[in-house]
Parts: structure tokens; C-alpha cells; sequence
């Protein structure tokens, strides 16, 4: 069974794109390629029972197996040794990733203290959107008992638009709440 939101972009989005973007070719117009979900663990690299507990957390959000990141160099000033585990990231293509980011947009965001809509500014001038979470509580699979310790987490949806205004509204288009680019989402500037 095909998940609701590539069923949706292949109905509804995709002749939307054509239309406003004024290519004819399906595979010229910009679509999701991979979302990529990584955590930073700090100064819990230094236990390896969080790490397990970041890893195990992560891979029940993302639904496969989350991979230990390691350092790649030393860095006294953070008392970091190459080969040290500091993280962990899962990679979602397919059908997970498109089963994830409905999740995301109809579960996880509402969720979210004070939500106004997702910072506009979060796109890399290559039409890749990044943000970020601060707890993983938003999402109803993660079981507070279980992982007592508040985790931030980085998502990064990588596209194929060229640029921003394109991989703008290719998230808008797939329901992602983006605020207007003048408002602050209630922050002062």
C-alpha cells in the first residue's frame, strides 16, 4: 500500500507544480528525495547506555534502525577523541520517508509548544529544508518513561528543486506549515 502523501503528490501536488513552475516534464520538477534525522548527544557520548537509549528512541521514531556517528577528529577544547561515538542519524527514502513526514506535519508539529509555523529561513539556497526539534515528546510513539532524557533532534529534507522558491513550494504543496517570510512566529527580531 502506498503511503497518503506520495499518493497525495502524485494526484494533487505534481499537477500543481507543472502549472506553476511551467515544466512539462515530470521528472524536471522538484520532489522529496531523502529526509535525513540526526542527534547530537553532547556530553552523553561519554555513556554509552543514553547513546543506546538515543539510538533505540530514534529508530522507533524514524520506523528502521538508527547508526552511531563517531568523531572524526579530536577536539580538546571539547575533551573529544576521534573514534568517540557522538551521535546518532537515520537516513528515510521511499515510502518511509514520505510516511514519516505525514507523521511529522499531522502529529508531531501540532504537538509542539507555542507552534506558529516552521522558519522559512530554514531552506540552504539549494532548495534542502532544514530544522530542528527540541524534545522528542512531540511524537505519540516515544514513551516518556521509557527515555527520560529530553533529546533534541536536526531533520533535514533534502529536494531536487533548484532553488529555494522551488523547494519552497514543493513543502508547502506536501503540507509542511511554513510561516509568512515577515512574520517572527511571536519572537522579537
Amino acid at each position: 500500500m502506498q503511503p497518503r502523501l506520495r499518493t497525495k503528490y502524485e494526484n494533487e501536488v505534481l499537477p500543481e507544480l507543472k502549472q506553476e513552475i511551467g515544466r512539462d516534464n515530470p521528472h524536471a520538477l522538484p520532489k522529496l528525495k531523502k529526509i535525513v534525522i540526526s542527534m547530537g548527544l553532547g556530553e552523553a557520548s561519554r555513556d554509552s547506555k543514553l547513546i543506546d537509549q538515543a539510538q533505540d528512541m530514534l529508530s522507533i521514531i524514524a520506523g528502521q534502525k538508527a547508526a552511531r556517528r563517531k568523531a572524526t577528529k579530536s577536539i580538546s577544547q571539547f575533551r573529544l577523541r576521534e573514534g568517540t561515538e557522538v551521535g546518532v542519524m537515520v537516513t528515510l527514502r521511499g515510502a518511509r520517508m514520505y510516511e514519516f513526514l505525514d507523521r511529522l506535519v499531522a502529529l508531531a508539529l501540532p504537538r509542539v509548544r507555542d507552534f506558529r509555523g516552521l522558519n522559512p529561513k530554514g531552506f540552504d539556497g539549494a532548495g534542502n529544508f532544514n530544522m530542528g526539534l527540541n524534545e522528542q515528546y512531540v511524537f505519540p510513539e516515544v514513551d516518556p518513561d521509557r527515555f527520560p532524557n529530553q533529546q533534541g533532534m536536526n531533520i533535514v529534507m533534502v529536494t531536487t528543486a533548484q532553488n529555494d522558491d522551488e523547494g519552497r513550494l514543493l513543502m508547502r504543496k506536501l503540507g509542511l506549515p511554513l510561516r509568512k517570510p515577515g512574520d517572527t512566529g511571536g519572537r522579537r527580531k
